[in-house]
């Protein structure tokens, strides 16, 4: 029995054009056409949970894709496989990074993640890039700097889009994050583009949040503001190697004198400022103790299940509001009304607040 030839599907030229590439007719040659791609089995929603349990790569990425997708008809699909993996999420350590730009997060976390791995953990890494404007992908390429992490069986990189969001946290990152859960990875790690908004994205999503920095930019308290120093657990002066090793010292000498003043943001837990290099990997086995610490400390105070319990309750919030926010702009009647609205309030003849109130009530009338 001959062996089965590939289905193929034409990215242009129709059914006829297809048939012809299977006939082998287009100037004697039986493969397909370059522009010509296999065509992928449409995976059902036990395919993708099954997928996921078993840590099956390339369906783990293809769910990742579906819970990232857009698409209305991708939507449903989407929240039944996150039903299903559900009671398998939970297990893992979720730690935050960010920091300046130029700080070495990406440096930083291949050599944190190899000395995890080394001591028998999978890791996720969900590095969140900022959207090319002209493409609108990925531009960093987190997963090609961290070329060592990248290669190894038991860890997963994933950068992720921001799609041009505030902040730079992509819109699907806690999902995303649940679903490397549910595929049994131990520590999950998700690095932002730097700081701003995007910062308290993040802490709302993680247990452990560390700030990443750097000496030799001017006033050291004043090279970051304030507010994310409040909301992190954990300090690491990185690049301290070679002779940049007493800048480094003295610094985070300084952040502790002022961290001294600050109420930590986790109940029961002072934040404190460490040194280490992500490139020669000093200090990276003693900022992973800080992390096992704070979790254990955390469990038996029951901090740490509050805490998610809180983050989950307010993600509930931010998803209603979304959702309000899309169905009232989407309404019919509201499209109708809204540029002349908009309009008035631009040229000053309507106040926002009756505008808004305008609005609110065109659809209580319906």
């Amino acid at each position: 029995m001959p062996d089965k030839k590939p289905e193929w599907v034409p990215l242009d030229g129709g059914d006829e054009f297809a048939s012809r590439v299977m006939r082998g007719v287009m100037g004697g040659q039986s493969a397909a056409p370059a522009h010509i791609t296999p065509k992928r089995r449409q995976l059902s929603v036990d395919d993708y949970v099954e997928g996921v349990l078993n840590r099956d790569r390339a369906i783990l990425a293809r769910a990742i894709t579906l819970i990232e997708s857009n698409a209305p008809a991708h939507f449903d699909v989407a929240q039944e496989v996150l039903k299903r993996l559900l009671p398998h999420t939970g297990n893992a350590i979720r730690v935050g990074i960010t920091g300046v730009p130029g700080a070495g997060k990406s440096t930083l976390i291949e050599s944190l993640g190899m000395h995890l791995i080394n001591q028998g953990k999978q890791i996720a890494v969900l590095a969140v890039d900022p959207s090319s404007s002209v493409t609108h992908g990925s531009i960093l390429g987190d997963k090609t700097r961290m070329e060592h992490l990248s290669r190894e069986s038991d860890a997963f990189i994933r950068p992720s889009p921001t799609s041009g969001m505030l902040g730079g946290v992509a819109r699907k990152t806690r999902e995303t994050m649940l679903i490397c859960e549910a595929a049994g990875f131990d520590v999950i790690l998700i690095e932002t583009v730097g700081t701003g908004q995007s910062e308290i994205r993040v802490r709302s999503m993680v247990d452990f949040f560390l700030l990443v920095l750097i000496t030799g930019a001017g006033d050291e308290l004043q090279g970051i503001k304030k507010g994310v120093v409040e909301i992190s657990d954990a300090i690491l002066i990185n690049k301290a190697d070679g002779d940049n090793k007493i800048r480094a010292n003295a610094a985070r000498a300084e952040y502790n004198r002022a961290l001294h003043y600050l109420t930590s943001i986790t109940e029961g837990w002072q934040t404190h400022a460490y040194t280490g290099s992500g490139l020669t990997g000093e200090g990276i086995p003693e900022i992973w103790q800080v992390v096992e610490s704070f979790q254990q400390n955390t469990q038996q105070s029951g901090v740490f299940a509050a805490r998610r319990q809180q983050q989950n309750r307010e993600w509930l919030h931010t998803l209603v509001e979304e959702q309000l926010r899309a169905f009232f702009f989407n309404h019919p009647a509201v499209k109708n009304v809204l540029p002349e609205i908009e309009a008035a309030v631009m040229n000053g003849t309507l106040p926002a607040t009756s505008a808004a109130r305008d609005l609110l009530r065109v659809v209580q009338d319906e």
